[in-house]
């Protein structure tokens, strides 16, 4: 055991991908990660699961439950999540929190999304995927299926901040025995959601205009959550009186939203905040020109959909949310969105604008 413990701080697979594990080490007791480390291979040992991990997923395994339940938000689900793609072709059924299901009711891989312990036959699975080895986790993996190998996900890694789509994608490459090249997962590796017909339709039933902007309002987190929107929509309109601006978010932009309708009553603004599911809201976001918007879940929506987006970040970088195959016009500050700029964020749209009459 003694020479696991950097397995908290270790990307289980061969390749180098944006992290914050230097800061981590820097900021972080040896022994605080040590702890997290012996924590987790105790609890393995006493509910009888070490001897059941394996590190490979094999050709044999073709039914596989994957139990996602660490990740806090949305957002973190469907990164953690991206790398399911690589799984076409097997039957992969889904263990998750209650509030992230909606996400994947309608998937083009997971055949049956469970909430429930007593919702699982535990004996049909050959192989199951566990996203950590914290005790939560594992001990739902126990009650779900005691005697089936597993494999991790993040595994014992935990603490570093990581772009959580890379790490999903390059642990699944190397769990299925490097099938693809360093090159090829970078070309792969973005979110995915699966809308059904009958959401499209929803939001066709809109009539949305067929050309609008997406602005993204509200949030969780204060240093994450813009509060000048009203102000860029001003200078969006002084630049073009005509455009239209469809509104989204949840239940927490709702105020906001209202006084922005308020104020800017005789133009072409329509809210979308808190009146559809994640799902749904995403293929408003799909059908729109361009998000502009703050890091989270529905910026991982529209990356899913390939909506270019105008990012606002704090804390993270681009580096640590994004991959390459997002088209994004971003803008960072190491602190509080806050601080960026109302003319800056004009700029990255007006690049971003250029882009897509450029790429219809």
């Amino acid at each position: 055991m003694m020479f696991e413990f950097e397995k908290i701080v270790t990307f289980p697979f061969k390749f180098t991908i944006p992290s914050l594990t230097q800061q981590f080490i820097e900021n972080n007791s040896i022994y605080s990660y040590r702890l997290k480390f012996i924590k987790r291979f105790l609890y393995l040992i006493l509910k009888n699961q070490k001897h059941l991990e394996t590190i490979k997923i094999l050709p044999k395994h073709d039914r596989i439950l994957w139990i996602n339940i660490s990740a806090p938000s949305l957002g973190d689900t469907l990164m953690d999540l991206s790398s399911r793609e690589m799984l076409r072709g097997r039957k992969v059924d889904l263990f998750t929190d209650k509030n992230n299901a909606e996400l994947f009711i309608n998937d083009f891989l997971f055949e049956k999304v469970f909430t429930e312990i007593n919702q699982v036959d535990e004996f049909k699975y050959d192989l199951v995927i566990i996203d950590s080895y914290s005790t939560r986790s594992i001990k739902v993996k126990n009650n779900i299926a005691y005697k089936t190998p597993y494999v991790g996900m993040f595994g014992f890694y935990n603490g570093p901040e990581v772009n959580r789509v890379l790490f999903s994608f390059h642990q699944m490459n190397n769990l299925l025995g490097y099938v693809k090249s360093f090159d090829e997962i970078n070309k792969l590796a973005k979110t995915s959601i699966s809308i059904s017909k009958k959401d499209q339709e929803i939001i066709k039933n809109l009539k949305l205009p067929s050309n609008f902007i997406a602005i993204a309002i509200g949030g969780e987190w204060s240093y994450r959550t813009y509060i000048k929107w009203d102000q860029v929509i001003e200078k969006l309109i002084s630049q073009d009186k005509n455009v239209n601006i469809v509104l989204v978010g949840s239940q927490n932009a709702v105020d906001f939203s209202t006084r922005i309708l308020e104020n800017f009553s005789s133009y072409n603004i329509v809210s979308c905040i808190s009146k559809f599911s994640f799902v749904q809201t995403t293929e408003i976001i799909r059908k729109a020109q361009i998000l502009i918007c703050c890091d989270g879940g529905l910026m991982h929506s529209a990356n899913a959909v390939k909506t270019p987006i105008v990012p606002l970040f704090a804390g993270l970088t681009e580096q640590m949310q994004l991959t390459k195959l997002v088209m994004a016009f971003s803008l960072f500050d190491s602190k509080n969105v806050n601080n960026i700029l109302v003319k800056d964020v004009l700029i990255k749209f007006n690049e971003a604008a250029i882009y897509v009459d450029n790429h219809p």
